[in-house]
């Protein structure tokens, strides 16, 4: 199946992208050292907006396959917030969500469509915890100097805050109320939202132990 987007939605994913790896960048670094600022919203980039990214993607995915039409818009005023609770030692990370339409879906499939996004930073949250995909990202910026233990610890600082990130994403986006994804899976599946919360609680424990 062809993923159908356009010029707008990607446009919306670049500044989300953009506005949330700032965000974290700010609750990361707070230093104004312009080569520590740089580097950490890289990090930041790769990991963070990473995960959110292919959480949406995820959403859009299951939703067209479906036959759903589906595309992201981003929150400006929630992307304004995000930034800004960034400098409370914070972020509240809400920056918009998949559009879908689509009046003839079930229960179950709209609980397919939810639990794709938190499953899937569950699965980043874990591939990130593997010294492989940190040091993926680390020869492509060795550059920056000489010394090459900061291209260890910068491969290093892209696995803590991958894992860490993605696995506090996947759960606090399997809250079930309100408009949390969690909401959807727990109407549909009461074993499928069991599941989809103990993995990110694992992940995320994980990623605080290793």
């Amino acid at each position: 199946m062809r993923l159908r987007t356009s010029e707008t939605e990607i446009k919306h994913l670049l500044v989300a992208w953009l506005a949330i790896s700032l965000a974290f960048t700010i609750l990361f670094e707070r230093t104004l050292r312009p080569q520590a600022f740089a580097l950490t919203f890289l990090a930041s980039a790769l990991t963070v907006g990473l995960g959110f990214v292919l959480h949406e993607l995820a959403h859009k995915i299951v939703a067209q396959r479906y036959g759903s039409w589906s595309e992201f818009r981003a929150e400006p005023l929630m992307l304004l917030f995000a930034i800004l609770t960034a400098f409370a030692g914070f972020v509240f990370a809400a920056p918009g969500a998949v559009v879908i339409f689509n009046p003839y879906l079930t229960r179950e499939q709209s609980g397919k469509i939810a639990v794709a996004g938190p499953l899937t930073n569950v699965a980043l949250s874990f591939a990130f915890l593997t010294p492989l995909l940190a040091s993926f990202f680390a020869p492509a910026h060795s550059f920056v100097v000489e010394d090459a233990s900061f291209v260890a610890d910068f491969a290093s600082q892209i696995g803590e805050i991958g894992s860490k990130v993605n696995g506090w994403l996947a759960l606090f986006n399997m809250i079930p109320f309100g408009f949390f994804d969690g909401r959807k899976v727990f109407v549909w599946s009461k074993q499928a939202f069991a599941f989809a919360t103990c993995s990110a609680i694992l992940a995320l424990l994980l990623s605080h132990l290793l």
